[in-house]
């Protein structure tokens, strides 16, 4: 029976930023954002989240009126003992075909400057229809493959409460060995968040969980935190 958890983080983000969330500036033809949030909506989707306990991230993104555009995320910076520095680099094209239908296809690079054998590519294409992103991505990491189907159905009015989801099937290329002589050579995961910004605070309640559990944890290595169900309540506000 897979465990119940909440949990309640408090993230204080720090920034130098003119503005607490995204500094944007148009430089011809090109547009360029500093923020302390991805930015870009598809790879926004893919990058992986904030490591808790990190108060230094953030990253870059630089578009085209062509529509091409690239772009860096850093998670966490390795500042903080046990971290290391991690940095999402992406590709991309995104072609909207009128003010509510868009298409976008890229690629993201997540490179681990001091641990260089785990660095990985993902692949990502999606639809925006009516401020609703559908995606789905794949990856040939080190030793598995995976591919994620995601949705972020946007802010729901009135209540100005959204809603992403996210579910991954992850294949090993060699099975892990668990208790009692069984093994594992495939899992699912999932999750889903509700969002709602308030008073200037990012307040967002996660569900997550796998089709593992008991001794089969023992063998999960996937997007969640932890491999039974667990609901997380995270408040984070950005300073300037």
């Amino acid at each position: 029976m897979p465990t119940r958890v909440l949990m309640l983080t408090i993230g204080m983000l720090a920034s130098s930023l003119a503005n607490a969330q995204v500094f944007s500036r148009e430089l011809g033809d090109f547009d360029l954002k500093l923020a302390t949030q991805p930015s870009r909506s598809m790879a926004q989707g893919l990058v992986k989240p904030t490591s808790p306990g990190s108060s230094f991230h953030g990253g870059l993104d630089l578009s085209h009126d062509s529509g091409w555009y690239v772009g860096q995320w850093a998670p966490t910076m390795g500042i903080k003992p046990g971290s290391n520095l991690e940095v999402d680099s992406y590709l991309g094209y995104k072609h909207p075909f009128d003010e509510s239908l868009s298409y976008e296809l890229g690629m993201i690079h997540y490179s681990y400057p001091k641990l260089s054998p785990l660095d990985s590519q993902q692949f990502y294409a999606g639809l925006t229809l009516l401020g609703t992103r559908f995606g789905a991505a794949f990856s040939n990491d080190p030793g598995r493959r995976d591919s994620t189907l995601f949705a972020d159905l946007g802010l729901n009015q009135p209540f100005g409460i959204g809603m992403s989801m996210k579910y991954t099937a992850h294949q090993l290329d060699s099975p892990v060995s668990i208790a009692e002589g069984g093994s594992v050579h495939a899992f699912n995961d999932w999750s889903v968040k509700l969002s709602r910004p308030w008073m200037g605070i990012d307040l967002n309640l996660i569900y997550s969980d796998s089709n593992l559990n008991g001794n089969d944890c023992s063998a999960y290595s996937g997007q969640n935190s932890q491999c039974d169900g667990l609901l997380t309540f995270k408040a984070e506000r950005a300073f300037y």
